[in-house]
């Protein structure tokens, strides 16, 4: 790791020994820094750092390292209740990618990193200046307005803290704005001169907050009398004499025409590319699941005989190239490095007491908005690199990129391979504003509605508990059947389970509770990879929201993540509850929604919501809500984003209302549910005894510790393989609906879940079941016995068992016990 030392020499004695500039400090300082010199009027040396990962290439890990570690000692200082309420700022150019790493080392912490790139259409949060630098303003530029507006910890992170100057010009101006009581303030190295050491606690007592300062390594640069003058001068001599091959490169524009091999990352959509309008722990996430795939296509395209790999960021754009080199370096044989273009014009001297020892110089190629300027890269041209994958942002995929004489042309001249990997520019959109919003009651919670908490999901339906609507299920079927009815306008009588059953069910849970939370997690980390960085969980009443309800629990357990959660209304046939959507529209960005359901059977559901949310699209003109359903169980291959594609029991299909927080399913009927209302559902209060929903809950909930690394591993595969719908469930059915004679593929019902629900609401007449299936199936060889339905066995089924409903009922089908007829 120690580019400190080159052929046994500290790479700032070249600058020591001319200028009479000494380093002074921790034993480990002059490992983490050398010192070179700068075209600069306010400060003519510059400190080096060689784990930073911006002029000198490093191993990505060792650069990681060291901000993920720095985080780790913030949330150390502040606790776990601090530090999951602190926000963490980061300085452009050079802290960007450092700041986010501190960011991921203190936990779920959002970042947010200034810019010196103005953009259209996004607020001003703050600025300042840095006293030192040679471009001075600072933006703020997040996408959510209140990010800073807190009162948890404020965490600045800094490559260096000398005169505390840019420190305390960020407080200051964001203080008159934000106050708070707590700032930390992190740093590669403290390399603060005696007569600043007191200047933070005096700062700090005048504003009446506390700041600490939290550093990897601390010291104090001694400089002489007249060093400004004298580097300035040593600048502009080697500048004009001492250039050579390792010195500056600037190739004349007709030079020969260079090749470059684009990879496409595949970068995840809506993805932001770093911190500059706020990155979430919901984003990292998302990253995180996606760089595995994204560095296995940048090692694809590297020559088979690289040896040594260099990952080039863009002067912002530090982090996702510093990911991605990381993951790069896992998966590769290949020695892999990791540094960033830079705004900083610097003297290269190829000296090995020198910190930097090549630069290339190319132009600006991101329409800057301070207008055309020079660019540079140290240390990469004689480096010995047999590949260098440039990372840059869509906005700095330019002509001035691909020109002779341009980035790409110079690295092309000194390294034979040259790859080049495009991050889309991650600008806001402005979220969704109804023109006018529905006036719709706000979502149902219990304990007035439903037995779950309040916080874990609120019901857009209206109670309808006062109203009679159960009726015998033979009457009902004949009524559906008969097309008399429509199955939502009336409800079953809820069936109650016998002692033998409950235990059952109590058998199912104990054993299936760990496959459960594995299925729930992996589902959960596949919407938070895929689908939203802050989705908005929308479970379809009522098989839905215990999953819905679950994974909720899962991103707060895994992430810390505080996800809202509805239930709403889909019925077959007429589509989901319109005022539903329209409330959400209200309420939420409708691309965050995500619709949740229990499990997959022949995919009816899956279409019904497509077909529904195109009508309502067109009716409305609300545009965003993404049809794609995430289930628990995906048995008839009929989604894409699921947590397993077994057919086994889910125990809330085991029984209805008692563990579904004692709603009932949902109801339409006219004289009930008006234009603009929400379709209704019933709260069963005197089920209570028996009602297990939290129990259920607690029960899968408790084994999320225990399933971590499993979870990680099946969300992993999950993600790399393909899990595009087969419908093969869909298949299987029609032509069972034809073998048995049924001609309705409504009547059939495919999957263990499916099959419960036939033989506890409707009226069985066979079950199929797979040869060979085993204790997943006692609960329905027990309620078919209980019910006189036989059980058939079948060979070839893709799914575990499923429910024939009797065709073409009439109540002559059943005999004086109330029992199906068999046939």
């Amino acid at each position: 790791m120690n580019n400190a030392v080159n052929d046994g020499v500290w790479s700032g004695s070249w600058v020591a020994e001319r200028l009479g500039v000494e380093l002074l400090g921790d034993d480990d300082l002059t490992d983490l820094l050398g010192l070179a010199l700068r075209r600069n009027p306010k400060r003519a040396h510059l400190l080096v750092s060689h784990v930073l990962g911006k002029h000198v290439p490093q191993s990505p890990s060792v650069v990681y390292g060291y901000g993920f570690d720095l985080g780790r000692r913030v949330r150390d200082l502040l606790g776990a209740d601090e530090a999951g309420r602190a926000v963490v700022l980061g300085y452009a150019e050079t802290a960007t990618g450092l700041g986010h790493s501190v960011a991921d080392g203190l936990g779920p912490a959002p970042y947010l990193h200034s810019t010196r790139r103005p953009v259209p259409g996004v607020d001003t949060a703050g600025g300042f200046e840095e006293s030192h630098s040679h471009a001075t303003s600072h933006l703020l530029l997040p996408q959510d307005p209140d990010l800073l507006a807190g009162d948890g910890p404020l965490v600045l992170v800094d490559d260096e803290f000398s005169t505390g100057n840019t420190v305390l010009n960020t407080v200051r101006d964001l203080h008159e704005r934000y106050p708070r009581r707590r700032y930390v303030v992190v740093a590669l190295v403290d390399m603060r001169s005696e007569a600043d050491a007191g200047r933070l606690d005096d700062f700090a007592r005048e504003i009446g907050a506390r700041v600490d300062l939290v550093a990897a390594a601390s010291g104090t640069v001694r400089l002489p009398e007249g060093v400004l003058e004298k580097g300035q001068a040593l600048v502009a001599e080697f500048e004009s004499t001492h250039l050579g091959a390792r010195g500056t490169a600037r190739p004349a524009p007709t030079e020969t025409p260079h090749h470059v091999t684009r990879v496409d990352l595949r970068w995840p959509r809506g993805l932001p590319d770093g911190g500059r309008h706020g990155f979430t722990p919901a984003h990292r996430i998302r990253l995180e699941n996606a760089l595995p795939a994204m560095a296995a296509r940048l090692a694809e395209a590297l020559p088979h005989d690289a040896h040594r790999v260099h990952v080039l960021g863009f002067e912002e754009l530090m982090y996702a190239p510093l990911r991605l080199a990381r993951e790069l370096e896992q998966v590769t044989d290949a020695e892999v490095r990791y540094s960033t273009t830079t705004r900083s014009p610097v003297l290269a001297v190829d000296d090995p007491g020198y910190a930097i020892r090549s630069r290339l110089v190319f132009p600006a190629h991101d329409d800057p908005a301070d207008g055309p300027g020079e660019r540079y890269t140290y240390n990469v041209a004689g480096a010995g690199f047999d590949a260098v994958v440039a990372v840059v942002d869509s906005a700095a995929d330019t002509p001035e990129l691909h020109a002779p004489g341009g980035l790409l042309a110079q690295l092309a001249a000194h390294v034979p391979q040259v790859l080049l990997a495009v991050v889309p520019s991650y600008v806001p959109e402005p979220r969704y504003v109804p023109e006018r919003p529905a006036m719709l009651p706000e979502p149902l919670r219990g304990p007035a509605f439903s037995s779950y908490p309040p916080d874990e999901v609120g019901w857009l339906l209206q109670d309808l508990s006062d109203v009679t609507l159960e009726a015998p299920t033979e009457e009902r079927e004949e009524a559906i059947q008969s097309g008399g009815a429509h199955y939502a306008e009336s409800l079953p009588v809820e069936y109650q389970p016998s002692e033998q059953y409950q235990q059952l069910f109590h058998t199912a849970l104990e054993e299936s509770a760990g496959r459960l939370a594995r299925a729930v997690g992996a589902v959960t980390e596949i919407v938070l990879a895929e689908r939203s960085p802050r989705p908005v969980l929308v479970s379809l009443a009522r098989a839905g929201t215990p999953i819905g309800v679950l994974m909720r629990r899962w991103a707060q357990f895994r992430h810390g993540l505080d996800l809202p959660h509805y239930a709403v209304s889909i019925v077959r046939g007429r589509g989901i509850d319109a005022n539903a959507l329209r409330w959400l529209a209200a309420h939420h960005d409708p691309r965050d929604v995500v619709f949740v359901d229990g499990w997959t059977g022949k995919g009816a559901i899956t279409r019904e919501l497509a077909d529904a949310l195109k009508e309502f699209e067109a009716s409305d003109g609300v545009t965003g809500f993404d049809p794609e359903i995430a289930v628990l169980a995906d048995p008839g291959s009929c989604v894409r984003t699921y947590g397993t594609r077994e057919d086994f029991l889910i125990p809330s299909a085991c029984l209805n209302s008692t563990v579904s927080g004692l709603i009932s399913r949902t109801v339409l009927r006219a004289d009930l549910v008006g234009p603009d209302d929400f379709h209704g559902a019933k709260f069963y209060r005197e089920l209570a005894g028996t009602d297990v929903s939290v129990a259920f809950l607690d029960a899968v909930s408790a084994r999320f510790p225990e399933v971590l690394d499993a979870v990680d591993a099946q969300a992993k595969e999950l993600l790399s393989g393909d899990r595009a719908p087969t419908w093969e469930g869909w298949a299987a059915v029609e032509r069972i609906s034809e073998e048995y004679g049924i001609h309705d593929v409504n009547l059939v019902k495919p999957g263990v879940g499916e099959t419960t629900r036939v033989l506890l609401r409707r009226v069985p007449w066979k079950i199929l079941a797979r040869a060979g299936a085993g204790a997943d199936l006692d609960h329905v060889r027990l309620l078919a016995e209980q019910r006189g339905v036989p059980v058939e066995e079948v060979a070839e089924l893709p799914y575990t068992c499923v429910g024939l409903i009797h065709p073409k009922y009439t109540r002559g089908a059943t005999g004086a016990d109330g029992r199906a007829v068999t046939v």
